[in-house]
């Protein structure tokens, strides 16, 4: 297999954005012993894809040039190596690839076995794809982060999602409504209709002037903010706030991470802006992929890509407008 070779899409420096993506053909990788080969079905883009790409994480990310991003994968097993035990060739699966590593935009990709797991057949490929990242990123705000229990047996909380039609947000809303919560959620006008789809109870249409300042329509104080977006100040959120409120912040600035210092040390306030990065885990993706499967949970797609459009998906990623998720397919 490692002698074939197959279609992918890579870069070869940081910077250049999308006239920086080539069409190559390279070898089809070898599986090591704790490894899956995938044939690859679908791949979900995600802003950390093209953030990569412009320098935002290096020099840690990418691991090496040339780099094929995407990191979000369905497909179905071709190969497994030596130690794999949960998989055989012509399994579905899912993978989560890890950020140094990627390889999604490709025929083919290799997969550790600690980070994939099994697609019922219930579940598409493009929906499957799509949760990795953005799917277990709010859960674990919403779970591992702020304790909201997804059974719904736990007290009623009043939930702010910002950003509730784009990857992170749409997911976060389904959630919350699944954890016995009231959800105001934040959106542009021509979603408003919807998010209220999703389950949101009350939806703010961020750019009217009148709404900028983040308050429910109906007055409740937030106790949980999932925050999928950027550019809000905490004086902006900490007034919607009930005593002990807490604003998950899914991509953190640096200064972020000194408001959440500052309120640490200087102040005796119970309110808190919490820094989150997501450490994606197995049994998470697992459990995700049960509630598609159930019809708790569902993936909402924006817009699908050949691969020998990936330059297409990457610009619509880049213009941050997507509802849903970007999906590209081989």
């Amino acid at each position: 297999m490692a002698a074939k070779l197959m279609r992918a899409v890579r870069y070869d420096r940081y910077g250049g954005g999308t006239k920086d993506l080539k069409h190559v053909e390279v070898p089809i990788p070898t599986p090591k012993k704790n490894e899956i080969l995938l044939k690859v079905e679908a791949i979900s883009l995600n802003p950390a894809d093209w953030k990569m790409q412009q320098g935002a994480l290096r020099p840690l990310c990418p691991r090496k040039f040339p780099h094929i991003p995407g990191m979000d994968v369905a497909g179905e097993v071709i190969e497994v190596g030596s130690s794999v035990k949960d998989f055989k060739a012509g399994d579905k699966a899912v993978t989560y690839l890890g950020l140094r590593i990627g390889g999604g935009l490709a025929e083919y990709v290799v997969a550790e076995e600690s980070m994939t797991v099994a697609r019922p057949p219930e579940v598409s490929a493009a929906d499957a794809a799509g949760l990795p990242i953005a799917a277990i990123t709010a859960y674990e705000a919403l779970v591992d982060s702020s304790g909201i229990k997804l059974d719904g047996s736990g007290k009623l909380v009043n939930v702010l999602v910002t950003a509730a039609s784009g990857g992170v947000g749409h997911y976060a809303v389904q959630l919350a409504k699944l954890g016995n919560a009231h959800v105001t959620a934040t959106c542009g006008a021509r979603n408003l209709d919807f998010v209220r789809s999703l389950g949101a109870d009350e939806v703010i249409d961020y750019k009217t002037t009148d709404k900028a300042a983040l308050k429910s329509p109906s007055g409740v104080k937030y106790d949980i903010v999932i925050h999928c977006t950027t550019g809000i100040p905490w004086s902006t959120f900490e007034p919607n706030l009930s005593a002990k409120g807490k604003v998950i912040d899914i991509s953190p600035t640096f200064i972020a991470y000194l408001i959440y210092i500052k309120a640490k040390l200087l102040t005796f306030s119970k309110k808190q802006l919490v820094p989150m990065i997501a450490h994606s885990k197995r049994e998470n993706l697992d459990f995700l992929v049960n509630l598609v499967k159930e019809g708790k949970l569902k993936t909402v797609i924006d817009s699908k890509y050949p691969l020998s459009k990936a330059e297409d998906a990457w610009d619509k990623s880049i213009e941050g407008h997507a509802t849903g998720k970007i999906i590209v397919e081989p």
